[in-house]
């Protein structure tokens, strides 16, 4: 399944990892929307055409567990790729217990992010938020 041109929602409060990870995320043929907070993403009338979700663990405000359990709760199935630069295994579990796609530890390589992005959008797993 072809999923070039899919929407990408970027969401951490590192507005210059936004920035890189737009570049990075567009040179693999996505669209982007970045957002500086979970609760922006959720305030987003855009949030229903994200296609695959790339989400910071820790953050102020509402972390990126909380995202991920309250768009569960809303039944949204949207791939979640979780990135933290912290050695947390606790959120890990959590994440990757929850369905996150994948749980990537800050820095990594550019490529890891792209497959992962792919392998959620080939899972099929998008829902409506």
């Amino acid at each position: 399944m072809d999923k070039e041109g899919s929407v990408v929602c970027v969401v951490d409060d590192d507005e210059s990892v936004c920035r890189g990870l737009g570049r990075l995320l567009k040179s693999g043929g996505f669209r982007v929307e970045a957002y500086a907070s979970a609760s922006d993403f959720l305030d987003s009338v855009r949030r229903e055409v994200c296609a695959c979700l790339v989400v910071d663990v820790r953050m102020p405000g509402m972390d990126g567990l909380e995202l991920q359990s309250r768009l569960a709760s809303s039944g949204c199935e949207v791939p979640i790729i979780f990135m933290t630069a912290h050695d947390d295994k606790q959120a890990e579990r959590e994440a990757l217990t929850l369905g996150a796609v994948a749980f990537l530890y800050k820095p990594f390589d550019g490529d890891v992010l792209l497959a992962a992005v792919r392998a959620g959008l080939e899972a099929g797993t998008r829902g409506r938020t």
